[in-house]
């Protein structure tokens, strides 16, 4: 019978470099993977901004349908919507349309000279001006634009 030195075994003799290569080129994919699955802040921002122009682009078309003058308003911490009511303006208690604040970390900048923002949707859908509001968390900043004819866009 052979004697052979312990651990010389051809089984025993552990992992070679291309082994050991492949496993952390495995392991560095695995991790771009994640990296790139982790949420944009961006999108988050930009899906905030889709929110805020899709309410204020309902408040323009319950303005028409109502005939009635609805108005939109704008501060730091967020946002609402109001409608007249006995000569006085009334937060409006519809859901998609009541107070609303902004998201952690988010702030907005009206384009307005005061913190607190307010445009009015008449009964024939048109703003009584334009207005910027400029969304900003980080170092991120989305534009939502209401156009004196009541458009409302995201961007530029």
């Amino acid at each position: 019978m052979p004697i052979s030195v312990a651990g010389s075994n051809a089984r025993e003799r552990g992992f070679t470099l291309i082994e050991l290569m492949i496993v952390i080129a495995i392991i560095g994919l695995a991790s771009a993977v994640v990296v790139l699955a982790l949420p944009d802040p961006r999108g988050r921002l930009t899906d905030e901004a889709a929110r805020f122009a899709a309410r204020t682009r309902a408040a323009h078309d319950l303005a028409v349908v109502g005939a009635r003058p609805i108005s939109v308003w704008v501060s730091e911490g967020g946002y609402g919507f109001d409608e007249r009511q006995d000569g006085a303006w009334v937060a409006m208690a519809e859901k998609p349309l009541r107070v609303t604040r902004w998201s952690s970390g988010t702030r907005a900048v009206p384009s307005g000279a005061t913190p607190r923002d307010r445009i009015l949707f008449d009964s024939t859908g048109m703003a009584d001006r334009p207005l910027d509001v400029t969304l900003t968390r980080s170092r991120e900043n989305v534009v939502v634009h209401i156009g004196a004819d009541g458009s409302v866009r995201i961007g530029g």
